[in-house]
């Protein structure tokens, strides 16, 4: 009686975990754990998306924040854009099975390329952004904590 009774908690404790993650738990600001880049993560028509909301001036061409333009994207038209306040992750929806966002769309200003991705969050409350290249084992991952919105522009 007592293996069923330990058999049963312990199984209603793995699915209580699991559905503990809600669809919206990923809005909000958010900075790498490396604070080299902040972003917000909003919802528009049920997909999530995140723009650039803050980054460390000291990487790059060291150029001030408000004068950086994305002058990687492979269209001419793209280079004139900031980059904050510029999009860099679309397409995100929530699944449930997995309590994590998939089939979304990641920008690397650093090469003007997008790759898929998928985000999950983790039991410490950080972020995991995944961008991919057709598989998710060939990719980069980034680790993003949440921040108060003026958090950032103290870093």
């Amino acid at each position: 009686m007592l293996k069923k009774t330990f058999i049963f908690i312990f199984y209603f404790s793995i699915f209580t975990l699991q559905a503990q993650v809600k669809a919206d738990d990923i809005l909000g600001n958010w900075t790498t754990v490396e604070n080299s880049v902040s972003v917000k993560v909003y919802k528009l028509n049920n997909e999530y998306r995140a723009k650039v909301t803050w980054f460390d001036e000291r990487l790059g061409s060291g150029k001030p924040m408000n004068l950086r333009h994305d002058t990687q994207n492979v269209d001419p038209e793209l280079r004139k854009r900031k980059v904050i306040g510029m999009e860099i992750l679309e397409g995100l929806t929530f699944n449930p099975e997995t309590s994590s966002w998939e089939n979304g769309t990641i920008y690397d200003g650093s090469s003007g390329k997008y790759w898929d991705s998928s985000v999950t969050l983790n039991k410490d409350g950080t972020l995991k952004v995944r961008g991919y290249w057709k598989v998710k084992w060939i990719g980069k991952s980034l680790i993003f904590r949440r921040v108060n919105p003026g958090t950032f522009k103290k870093l």
